[in-house]
């Protein structure tokens, strides 16, 4: 529960700060900076901002002076409402940012503690399985395939193929063997082995039973790995962000012709992924964090009453029309769109209490969100 309370504060703390710091920098008065949704539960004001928990932990807001309809400006030049259209919308936007740039920062320091990955032309043994043609011709875990028939192997691809189109028949393999086996006298250097790859090996095996990558883990200099850490990190951040828009956009048209999708995670589901992740050490949490904020960036930036990408398109329609849309009427449309989100999360919630208990604990749970 800590670790979840912890990820979720994060999460929420740097989008609200986004929008708190550009709005301060803007000359924009924040009368409130609220963790979770309101009633409020307690609340302090350190000079002109009120610092507040609220009752549901699933949210944050920043209110702005002079943001709500109707609302009585006591500081007019410093009112949201009398900004310009530019600067309203960079304050909007910030906290989308700010999520972009933790999911950044959060996957670059896995890859900078964890490695990078990189290809190379080496075709390397990972795991053999058990009694398969790999261990009975000697294979060992470490071996890295030079030649298949005398033909030179240097990706994956090329391995499996070569394979493929032996199957039932013998084959010869040229092995570089970089270290010899510890328990065994079988000297390093290349090796030569006969092997005859299955016709119809059991299911999750290949014709010879052995796992290989041509990919390896590199640690660049301990001072370069920040510059790692940021390339690589913002290649996962896309990475996630273009999965996420995919599978919303099948999300919306499997709802158009009227499938109910089932594998859609609320908190609870947020809170058993949290535990789940926690298993695996603080790397792995860190890396949730990431995934996480990548989700919350995208989803926000959704043209949506409520959200902050449907406050952009009030902005982008008063560029369009070149007049504001009226502010009690686009008040009353993002009420209709919170509301709506509220039930939509009580619905999830619901759902995933539902599936938690027919499941029979999270183990189960998370397998059928996960499948």
């Amino acid at each position: 529960m800590l670790v979840f309370i912890i990820v979720l504060s994060i999460l929420i703390l740097v989008h609200e700060l986004g929008h708190f710091l550009l709005a301060r920098k803007l000359g924009v008065m924040v009368e409130e900076f609220g963790f979770g949704l309101p009633p409020r539960l307690i609340g302090k004001r350190i000079g002109e901002t009120i610092y507040s928990i609220n009752l549901f932990p699933f949210g944050g807001f920043v209110k702005l002076h002079g943001e709500d309809y109707g609302e009585k400006l006591k500081y007019p030049r410093r009112a949201f409402m009398r900004k310009g259209k530019k600067v309203r919308f960079v304050i909007v936007t910030a906290g989308v940012l700010m999520n972009l740039l933790l999911a950044i920062v959060s996957f670059g320091i896995v890859y900078s503690f964890s490695g990078i990955p990189r290809e190379t032309k080496n075709v390397k043994v990972v795991e053999i399985e058990t009694s398969s043609p790999a261990q009975v011709a000697g294979i060992l875990v470490g071996d890295i395939v030079r030649k298949v028939d005398k033909k030179e192997v240097a990706t994956v691809e090329e391995f499996v193929n070569s394979v493929e189109q032996k199957k039932g028949k013998k084959l010869e393999l040229e092995i570089e063997r970089t270290l010899p086996a510890k328990s065994t006298e079988v000297p390093g250097g290349i090796v030569k082995l006969t092997i005859t790859p299955r016709e119809n090996p059991p299911e999750g095996q290949g014709p010879l039973g052995v796992i290989i990558t041509n990919t390896e883990i590199y640690y660049p200099p301990v001072i370069l790995r920040p510059f790692y850490g940021i390339y690589y990190g913002s290649k996962e951040a896309y990475f996630w962000g273009e999965n996420l828009v995919v599978a919303l956009i099948q999300l919306f048209a499997n709802l158009f012709k009227g499938k109910i999708p089932h594998d859609i995670a609320g908190p609870v589901g947020i809170f058993a992924l949290t535990s789940k992740a926690a298993q695996y050490g603080i790397l792995a949490v860190i890396n949730f964090i990431g995934i996480m904020s990548m989700n919350l960036a995208i989803l926000n930036i959704i043209p949506f009453p409520a959200l902050d990408g449907g406050r952009v398109l009030f902005i982008v329609l008063e560029r369009v029309i070149g007049k504001r849309v009226l502010p009690k009427i686009e008040a009353t449309i993002h009420a209709v769109g919170m509301i709506i989100l509220l039930l939509l999360l009580l619905a999830i919630t619901a759902q995933d209490i539902q599936r938690l208990i027919s499941a029979g604990g999270i183990s189960g749970f998370l397998d059928n969100v996960l499948k």
